[in-house]
């Protein structure tokens, strides 16, 4: 075992803090300014004007529009690669585009598009912590600083190092020969930097207050059937993608595009309803609280699937995991509204693991996200079976993104 000496661990220590804490706040500074933004546009705005934010007309205007304010972002100021061609966790872009990619990021949040801010908000802070990196410490390698940004946003955006070191461990990060925990002490430092500076700061809840679960056998077939079946609709917008990435890139001006995909969204978002606009995350707590029947319930899933397709392949910036869960989340719900005797929490977290896991092609993760929204130990040991069946059938399938960008 070449696992690197005490000392040279420990000088990684500071960075690394430093580092999570970085990642934390600008995440923090971008999710007010979203939220702040959205505020506006959503409740004082038609307020001032005398009209309905909640009605469908005011959705398709805000949609649209927020397609037209990023598509002259994206027009005008460098933001970056296409975001139908970027991951979670890629090599580092150039810092210069990162103003236009936060602030095409900020209109995406606020204006209602079905993207999360992870992508981005981890693209930036690995770009600034391998830029700043490289000119304060010079004889630390790049890799390493991509690790601490990607571990210290992630961290932040989760609230737990556990979700950093979960998603790492899938990464060929460091010297193959290194023990993992050695290629794992500063992300973790990282990691629990962040995760600690966003719950002091936001206190971030996942979980759904979900009734608690008490296992049975029968439990462990109807787990697989619905994580396999979440997995196969995850499958379905996968194997879409780039054919909607195509039909969108057809049109190759950026303002044209996002204008159009911003007037698609607006449809859905009038058909689907508000719940099925923006992140995800709050929509899907009340989602699960509100008394939807079996046939809105399927409206709203396939409403978000369509809506995450156009969001992410017409180039609107933002990433894809947090509308995937409010996806799984639904379409939980349908099978519990379906099948009565199966446990909702337990649908919930199967449908969650089942979509995430299809479009992220990540085993981890999908287990975390699962467990973070139920946040039952007792469910745990049924997810980890559940997942294996769904993960034959993603595996050696292409994952929700574009290999090549658009030219």
């Amino acid at each position: 075992m070449s696992g690197r000496p005490a000392a040279a661990l420990a000088r990684l220590a500071l960075p690394a803090l430093v580092v999570g804490v970085g990642c934390s706040l600008i995440l923090l500074a971008l999710s007010f300014a979203a939220e702040a933004l959205q505020e506006v546009l959503w409740t004082h705005l038609p307020a001032a004007l005398g009209l309905d934010g909640g009605s469908p007309w005011w959705t398709l205007t805000m949609l649209t529009l927020a397609g037209v304010a990023v598509g002259l972002v994206v027009w005008k100021i460098p933001s970056g690669p296409d975001p139908a061609a970027e991951g979670l966790v890629g090599p580092p872009v150039p810092v210069s585009v990162l103003p236009g990619m936060l602030l095409a990021t900020v209109l995406t949040l606020a204006g209602g598009v079905s993207l999360g801010p992870e992508n981005p908000i981890t693209a930036a802070n690995v770009a600034l912590a391998v830029a700043a990196g490289a000119r304060l410490m010079p004889g630390v390698k790049a890799p390493v600083w991509l690790g601490l940004g990607a571990a210290g946003t992630i961290g932040a955006l989760f609230g737990t190092p556990v979700a950093a070191a979960l998603i790492l461990s899938e990464l060929a990060l460091g010297p193959k020969d290194e023990p993992l925990w050695d290629r794992l002490f500063g992300p973790l430092i990282a990691a629990g930097a962040g995760a600690l500076t966003t719950v002091l700061i936001a206190q971030p809840v996942f979980s759904l207050g979900l009734p608690d679960y008490t296992p049975h056998l029968l439990d462990l077939v109807t787990s697989m059937v619905i994580t396999s079946v979440a997995a196969l609709a995850g499958l379905a917008a996968v194997y879409a993608f780039p054919h909607v990435h195509r039909l969108f890139h057809r049109v190759r001006h950026p303002l044209a595009r996002l204008t159009l995909g911003g007037l698609a969204l607006g449809v859905a978002g009038m058909i689907g309803g508000q719940i099925t606009l923006f992140k995800g995350l709050e929509e899907m707590k009340e989602l699960v609280h509100l008394s939807y029947g079996a046939a809105a319930l399927a409206l709203i899933v396939v409403v978000k699937l369509v809506a995450l397709l156009i969001a992410a392949t017409s180039g609107f910036v933002g990433g894809r995991i947090f509308p995937a869960v409010f996806i799984g989340a639904a379409l939980g719900l349908l099978a519990a509204a379906l099948a009565p005797g199966v446990p909702v929490g337990l649908a919930i977290a199967c449908a969650v693991m089942g979509v995430v896991l299809a479009i992220t092609q990540q085993g981890w993760l999908s287990l975390f996200m699962a467990a973070a929204v139920v946040t039952d130990l007792d469910m745990l040991p049924i997810l980890c079976l559940a997942l294996l069946p769904a993960w034959l059938l993603v595996s050696g399938r292409p994952q929700m993104i574009i290999e090549e960008p658009a030219k």
